[in-house]
């Protein structure tokens, strides 16, 4: 446990500062959540409006550093990949 004060002040802010990295990356996993039911439901149109909310809320997330660039990247390729095979299918 912290013993001075500042310490005990930098353990506060760890705690604020993780509770609010972990609402965001809730946020994160919901958005790509719904591109995948989309993709599964087999809906091109619905399936590419959702996956442009995705991209925002990925970007942002990855701006903050909560996740990685190349994770944002990689899951925006992937999504893309899938919803381009909707149509060949």
């Amino acid at each position: 446990m912290a013993n001075s004060a500042q310490a005990r002040k930098r353990a506060r802010q760890a705690d604020g500062q993780r509770s609010h990295n972990a609402s965001l990356r809730s946020t994160l996993r919901t958005a790509i959540k719904r591109v995948r039911q989309a993709i599964e439901a087999g809906d091109k149109v619905a399936a590419q409006g959702v996956f442009q909310q995705s991209v925002a809320v990925l970007d942002r997330i990855s701006d903050k550093k909560i996740i990685h660039k190349n994770k944002a990247s990689r899951t925006k390729s992937r999504l893309s990949a899938q919803i381009k095979a909707i149509a060949a299918a």
